[in-house]
């Protein structure tokens, strides 16, 4: 489930300029892996975040796989992504020898909240603030570009009429200036590229998965204060639902719960292989419950849940463990 997951791409992704590009904010590296995974270095390149999980059901915005996420969990950033997208512009040279001509912006003027952005050199600046319906590139075009110009001058200001570069983002919505690039294209013209950045925070309906695909999308966000938490007062960050669980026969998933909350116990990356074997590279489950025993926890992982409406205990323990949980490019 790798290639649909947000994260990091590559060393130099803040280099490049790609037409559209998912970064996760905060990507971690996740604290149970394979040797297979060591050999092909994905832990170097962080793809998903270590969440912790209560695998129960809530409400009935929990069903058909769609998992409740704890809003004091997205504040702090969890889930939390950038979009970078590509806005390119050419200054044409056209037949009669005449080209399109950035000018200096208007300071006065009805126009001129809408060049507010913009450099003396007619271009917006790295690190401002766009809206929509803002001018990025202040380009004029010539009327004649057929008739040859017989003038030493070129043609006059009244020739040229405005072919404004304008931002076409969401309403009611910002974004920001991340980079501006001038080169020559094969033709000799003049072209530029903008790269501009808006972050987004997860929504209802963005579309998040572990690494076994047990896939699903945001059904409600829920205040803390109204979230399930434990005896030692830990809140998870997502609910999901356990039925998904028994049709799929995600057994590593499960082992994967395990390992992790043993690694945040006893602070060590643990391994997930399939065959487990007392060599170095990989953990038996006997030896991870033995881990969560000796730190203070239930040997399968369970925890004694309080609801955060009612206040009351439930009579069998809940799985409150650590997953790696990835965000797809596919958001609302």
């Amino acid at each position: 489930m790798g290639k649909q997951a947000m994260g990091n791409i590559a060393y130099n992704q803040l280099n490049r300029m790609d037409g559209l590009l998912y970064l996760l904010v905060y990507p971690q590296r996740p604290l149970l892996t394979t040797r297979t995974i060591e050999l092909v270095g994905y832990d170097k390149l962080g793809a998903g975040q270590n969440a912790t999980v209560a695998v129960m059901s809530y409400s009935g915005y929990d069903i058909e796989d769609a998992i409740v996420m704890n809003k004091s969990s997205l504040d702090r950033g969890f889930g939390r992504c950038i979009v970078m997208k590509k806005y390119a512009a050419i200054c044409q040279t056209y037949e009669n020898g005449t080209s399109d001509r950035i000018i200096k912006p208007q300071r006065q003027g009805y126009e001129a909240d809408r060049m507010q952005i913009l450099d003396d050199d007619g271009l917006a600046a790295p690190g401002e603030i766009i809206r929509p319906h803002d001018i990025y590139i202040n380009k004029e075009s010539p009327t004649v570009t057929r008739t040859p110009v017989t003038s030493p001058m070129g043609l006059p200001d009244s020739s040229y009429k405005p072919s404004r570069q304008t931002y076409k983002g969401p309403e009611g919505e910002t974004a920001v200036i991340d980079r501006v690039a001038l080169y020559s294209d094969r033709n000799n013209n003049l072209s530029i590229k903008f790269m501009i950045r808006h972050t987004r925070r997860p929504e209802i309906g963005d579309k998040f998965s572990s690494r076994h695909g047990q896939k699903g999308v945001c059904g409600t966000i829920v205040q803390q204060e109204d979230f399930p938490f434990s005896e030692r007062g830990i809140c998870p960050d997502l609910i999901m639902n356990p039925h998904g669980f028994p049709s799929r026969m995600t057994v590593g998933k499960m082992i994967e719960l395990l390992g992790s909350k043993a690694g945040v116990s006893c602070g060590r990356f643990h391994y997930g292989s399939a065959f487990g074997e007392p060599s170095g590279h990989a953990d038996t489950v006997d030896a991870i419950s033995e881990t969560l025993v000796k730190h203070g926890f239930s040997y399968n992982g369970k925890d004694f849940i309080y609801s955060g409406i009612t206040d009351n205990l439930p009579k069998e323990g809940v799985e409150m463990e650590v997953c790696v949980l990835e965000k797809w490019n596919v958001i609302v």
